[in-house]
């Protein structure tokens, strides 16, 4: 209900912000002509595919729905899913419009490809243990992942939270033998709370999604690790002034607002 409610809000102020816009209430030099407006908010118009990392989709949801009561006449269809596999669908020709990813490195491969050349960070984020919400077993920090006989779910070594996952071990010196690998952050989530494994390495945003169907650990800033989100428009997109728009939109002051309800920190 909360969510819903500063959604809700988010999306009356930035439909205030477009009707004081298009009313031209500036006398500024700098305001674009009516005939510009008019013109501009023509082309942003259509439909686009958003590719998204799994760990957006909450928060990019809502996004969208702001976006299109934003631009009425616009429809933003979402592709969630592991970065690393939407990149290689992105590059083997995949009809996409936009890419928002949980990895820089995975952004690269689509930008080394010629398929997105201006990228920009919009969000990071930060990792979080969860665990089931009557679990039995005492885990209260990473030590404890390593302990005989926990079952420990991370995402598979090639996608950013299994990066991630592997790196936070590392750093803190823990060795962890995960009891499985699952696709992208939310299949370790559902792991989790089927109280299918003992815990779960996923992202802080995901633990607060979940509410009180998982349990979470805090990981103390010092031992943790930072993901950063970078999002780009696709090149060969058919809708360009549409999906540069979406971007836009993604990098403004409201979209801003419901990332940091989800728990995203500002880049």
């Amino acid at each position: 209900m909360r969510r819903s409610a500063a959604v809700l809000a988010v999306i009356a102020a930035v439909s205030l912000a477009a009707c004081s816009s298009s009313s031209g209430g500036g006398s500024s030099s700098n305001s674009p002509s009516p005939s510009t407006s008019t013109s501009s908010a023509a082309a942003i118009s259509g439909s686009i595919t958003v590719f998204a990392a799994s760990s957006l989709k909450g928060a990019f949801t809502d996004i969208g729905a702001a976006f299109q009561q934003a631009y009425p006449g616009t429809t933003v269809t979402f592709n969630f899913g592991p970065s690393s596999g939407l990149a290689t669908q992105i590059t083997q020709g995949a009809p996409a419009d936009v890419f928002a990813s949980a990895s820089k490195k995975t952004m690269e491969t689509v930008v080394a490809a010629g398929d997105a050349t201006n990228t920009e960070v919009f969000a990071t984020n930060t990792m979080e243990i969860a665990t089931p919400a009557s679990s039995g077993a005492s885990i209260t920090s990473l030590a404890d992942l390593g302990k005989p006989g926990i079952k420990v779910a991370v995402c598979q070594k090639d996608v950013p939270c299994g990066v991630a996952a592997q790196t936070l071990f590392d750093q803190n010196k823990v060795t962890v033998t995960p009891s499985t690998e699952e696709v992208d952050v939310k299949a370790v989530l559902s792991k989790v709370e089927l109280g299918e494994v003992d815990a779960g390495i996923v992202y802080v945003t995901d633990v607060k999604a979940a509410a009180d169907k998982v349990k979470g650990v805090e990981i103390p800033a010092a031992q943790n690790v930072e993901t950063r989100y970078p999002i780009a428009p696709i090149t060969k997109s058919q809708n360009s002034a549409t999906a540069q728009a979406f971007v836009d939109f993604v990098l403004s002051r409201a979209s801003q607002t419901i990332l940091g309800n989800a728990g995203f920190a500002a880049p």
